[in-house]
């Protein structure tokens, strides 16, 4: 049965929990419950035990697999606790909203690939599949994307970012 909860926000970090998280996201949200999305987390009792002993006892913490979060909770604004969705690669964010878990905003804070093609800010580094999945986010599923490290820094939008590399309308 899927279950609503008060999604504030969906982020993309290829760091998952860390100070940022917890130490400005999630008291600028007031948020309660954080839950990390990832097919390498999930499952793997070491790399659980880590996360669960950064995050404070008093936010609820649940680690999925892509494929059972996204046929187990639906995006909502209201009602429940308020979390925090991450995601750990921009991949697995466009494989949870073509299984269902549709959002409307997408905040990306860090993301370091090799084989990056664009620096898109200090710590956006995109490769060409990146690209083309946040293409296909804004594009085709109208999501917006914004590039913010932490809740007082001033967002870049991430089509004035791509503007020049792949002709998309700012």
């Amino acid at each position: 049965m899927a279950q609503d909860l008060n999604i504030a926000l969906v982020r993309v970090d290829n760091r998952l929990v860390h100070g940022q998280i917890l130490e400005a996201w999630v008291p600028y949200i007031k948020a309660q419950c954080i839950i990390v999305v990832d097919d390498n987390i999930s499952g793997d009792v070491f790399s659980e035990t880590v996360i669960r002993m950064a995050v404070p006892s008093e936010i609820e913490l649940i680690i999925n697999s892509v494929d059972d979060f996204a046929q187990n909770y639906i995006f909502a604004h209201d009602g429940g606790k308020k979390t925090i969705v991450l995601f750990s690669n921009i991949a697995d964010v466009c494989r949870a909203f073509n299984l269902g878990f549709h959002f409307d905003k997408l905040n990306i804070g860090n993301i370091h690939n090799e084989e990056y093609k664009i620096c898109c800010s200090p710590s956006v580094f995109l490769c060409d599949k990146e690209i083309r999945d946040i293409v296909t986010l804004l594009e085709k599923a109208g999501v917006v994307i914004e590039l913010k490290r932490v809740p007082r820094e001033r967002a870049i939008n991430i089509r004035e970012a791509l503007k020049d590399y792949c002709n998309i309308k700012p």
